[in-house]
């Protein structure tokens, strides 16, 4: 059955995304985004579809959507760490007002409301692999607590409305995640060793490299989010692939990839850069039947076929993590 869903943050890497594989499926979308962050062009081929529409609008400050719902999905916020540290005050408020305006209106609508969490919750682990229940170690004053402690308060917001109002709700913790869309330059580790070895640049490694991510593929993160929506299931759940890598080994595969004979240079670990990053997630497979399926190698080569189309301006060079909603 066809449902009319929102999507705020759409026109961003991964809710352009979820965009598509809704109207694939046949539902009705009502993309928001500002465009601050996210990108006219990775929407534009939607345009075409008399399901799906754009609203131009900051979640934070408005959320001009009439007519009945039956789903909001929030991916609204700043996401690469350049993007977040340039718009902190923005960030904090699309965790906090954006999540109690889009709350609003899944509840007056009596529709589902899903979070795009982060595992940015868990901070610098001291569990590992990382369960649901862990509380994690999150500096709340530190450089990248605007981005941490914005999902945290959203997480606490949704839960509180559930309890307080009854609104139906489920909230994804996202770890890595890689495609196609997302941005050059923004600061995440795929897209910066990508365009460094397509124009032969030295890879940057910050740290001595052995620090770890698990990166999931972008259609296996989308798959598992609208799983999420259709459920039952309020979580939180954590979405990622647990094919733990270190970033020196990621430099060393897309090198491979691309043919590239850049070199591998090593800088200083920027601050709060968590060292170990590596989703449980049983509780997805168990709730929701669902796990990863692409590798990492068949990712990688989609996505390098991407930036290979576009032109790859210099990477931002600020972190190497890649688990944001944007």
């Amino acid at each position: 059955m066809s449902r009319r869903v929102v999507v705020a943050g759409g026109a961003g890497f991964l809710g352009s995304h979820i965009c598509d594989e809704l109207i694939s499926r046949g539902d009705e979308v009502v993309c928001v985004d500002d465009l601050s962050t996210g990108r006219r062009s990775n929407i534009e081929h939607l345009k075409t579809s008399d399901r799906f529409s754009f609203v131009e609008a900051d979640v934070s400050e408005d959320v001009p959507i009439g007519g009945p719902l039956d789903a909001v999905c929030h991916l609204a916020s700043p996401a690469s760490p350049p993007a977040y540290l340039a718009r902190p005050l923005e960030t904090l408020a699309v965790g906090s007002e954006g999540t109690r305006r889009l709350l609003g209106l899944a509840g007056k609508n009596d529709a589902k409301f899903l979070l795009a969490s982060t595992s940015e919750v868990y901070g610098d682990p001291f569990e590992h692999p990382q369960r649901e229940s862990y509380r994690g170690n999150v500096d709340p004053t530190g450089p990248r607590s605007v981005y941490d402690e914005a999902k945290r308060f959203a997480e606490a917001l949704t839960m509180a409305t559930k309890r307080a109002l009854g609104v139906e709700v489920s909230i994804a913790r996202i770890f890595n995640t890689y495609g196609p869309r997302l941005s050059p330059g923004d600061g995440r580790v795929v897209s910066n060793f990508i365009c460094q070895a397509l124009r032969g640049d030295d890879l940057t490694v910050y740290g001595d490299g052995s620090q770890t991510r698990s990166l999931c593929y972008v259609q296996d993160e989308i798959r598992g989010l609208i799983a999420l929506m259709d459920s039952e299931v309020t979580g939180p759940v954590n979405i990622g692939n647990p094919d733990e890598r270190t970033i020196l080994e990621l430099a060393q595969k897309v090198l491979e990839v691309t043919g590239s004979r850049s070199n591998i240079v090593f800088r200083p670990l920027p601050t709060d850069d968590p060292t170990r990053r590596c989703p449980d997630i049983t509780r997805a497979k168990t709730a929701l039947g669902w796990e990863p399926e692409v590798s990492l190698e068949a990712g990688l080569k989609a996505t390098v076929e991407y930036f290979a189309k576009i032109a790859a301006p210099e990477p931002a060079g600020m972190s190497q993590d890649a688990d944001r909603d944007a």
